[in-house]
């Protein structure tokens, strides 16, 4: 299907001058004289870009005629290329409209070769557009369909990895295969299990949580299944582990490379047959137990340095989820940012652009530290850049942006492609330039 180019010209000639040009270049087209028969046009029939005349009546030189018939286009369809062809009489309003959100402007006479590459460019990238948008529509199903399947445990997220992620963990919670969630230090490996937990036939069983990092290594064993009475120095009574109190739930191992070796061997018979004595006795206790284990350590390297046991870990890794770091998906960032502050906290245009250029090393944890502090720090409940205490980049309202000052300006517009480009301080052509250099989705 070819693309098609609306003119919108009272002047004949200009209009098939264009005609020739576009179809000699395998465009096609269509022609309106005045604004009244441009707009009907464009109600009826699909276009994928606008070239459109400043002046219609005979005496106007103005441009008042061309800047009402932008702003009724850009009503009707924001995100329209719409083309200026403007007089030396009507340059400085055209110039205006394009700081406003045109793609472009022509002075006549015109330049073929220009205006030429000017259209190829801006056809492209509204064709990428529309396949972006697509795919965002078809990713906001998917979305839905498992929101409203699954429970997600409020999970604040935008991007593709963890939807992805969030689908194969709702896929394999009804099952009672054990469960390896990997990951960086504070990305979210405990709120991934919690989701696994909620769909789980163990959903109404307890959900039991050890750090075994977190504990003595004399104390692990106990900790995990449990101590008799005078079998270590201090206890005088039965000490129930954590087992025990997860049977007929879901029992998180977090940090389980730090697990002792001894610690290991009765966790692979846990795993295998349900059974495990506790510490300094010899009653065999059953329980019926989900085990999910985390881990921010490379346990194949463990392997090899003779840290961990190979038959362990394949025991423990039925399915393996790796969370990503908050930078690889830094999509998520700003809903993160706004769950944790609440209904009342807003950020500034500066705060949401640094937000998404900090690299966040400590992940979420870090950011929700950083945005309660924040908060502490601000002042009618607006989160600016230097109340966030993290490095900060060059300023949002410069020309030279990155992708990540692209991806914050379109969250902050609501996806409004002229608006986002006016946060940046660029033009609606130089925006859709950069959006297609760092290959980025519009939504």
């Amino acid at each position: 299907m070819k693309l098609k180019i609306l003119i919108i010209d009272d002047n004949d000639d200009v209009a098939q001058a264009l005609g020739v040009l576009f179809k000699l270049n395998g465009l096609d087209w269509a022609a309106a004289n005045t604004p009244e028969q441009g707009l009907a046009l464009l109600a009826n029939e699909p276009f994928d870009l606008v070239i459109q005349d400043m002046n219609f009546s005979r005496d106007m030189t103005s441009g008042e005629e061309g800047r009402a018939l932008f702003s009724e286009i850009r009503d009707r369809q924001p995100d329209m290329p719409i083309i200026l062809i403007t007089a030396w009489t009507d340059l400085e309003s055209a110039i205006d409209l394009v700081r406003s959100g045109a793609a472009d402007y022509l002075a006549k006479p015109w330049d073929d070769d220009r205006l030429l590459v000017s259209v190829n460019n801006l056809l492209e990238l509204n064709a990428l557009q529309v396949e972006q948008r697509e795919s965002a529509s078809k990713r906001s199903a998917s979305r839905r369909e498992l929101e409203e399947n699954f429970n997600l445990c409020d999970m604040q997220f935008q991007s593709d990895a963890m939807l992805q992620l969030l689908r194969m963990a709702a896929r394999v919670a009804p099952s009672n295969v054990s469960v390896l969630i990997t990951g960086p230090n504070g990305s979210g490996k405990e709120k991934i299990a919690e989701v696994i937990q909620a769909n789980s036939r163990y959903v109404d069983g307890p959900f039991i949580r050890v750090n075994v990092g977190a504990l003595p290594s004399n104390l692990i064993e106990a900790e995990l299944f449990g101590a008799e009475a005078g079998s270590y120095t201090g206890i005088d009574k039965q000490r129930l582990g954590r087992f025990e109190r997860a049977d007929g739930g879901t029992l998180l191992l977090d940090e389980i490379g730090n697990l002792t070796h001894e610690g290991q061997i009765k966790l692979l018979r846990v795993l295998e047959t349900g059974e495990f004595e506790r510490l300094g006795g010899d009653k065999t206790i059953k329980v019926d137990v989900r085990v999910i284990s985390a881990t921010n350590a490379n346990l194949k390297e463990n392997i090899k340095l003779g840290g961990f046991r190979e038959d362990l870990y394949y025991r423990l890794n039925g399915i393996e989820l790796n969370v990503p770091a908050l930078r690889e998906r830094r999509e998520d960032i700003l809903p993160l940012a706004k769950w944790i502050g609440g209904s009342d906290c807003r950020f500034s245009d500066d705060a949401r652009i640094a937000l998404r250029r900090y690299d966040w090393p400590g992940n979420v944890r870090e950011l929700q530290n950083t945005i309660k502090r924040a908060m502490l720090l601000s002042e009618g409940g607006v989160v600016d850049a230097p109340a966030l205490g993290i490095e900060q980049s060059a300023p949002a309202q410069v020309p030279d942006v990155d992708a990540d000052d692209i991806v914050s300006a379109l969250q902050q517009s609501e996806g409004v492609i002229s608006e986002a480009a006016r946060i940046l301080g660029l033009s609606r052509s130089a925006f859709y330039r950069r959006v297609k250099k760092f290959n980025i989705d519009l939504p």
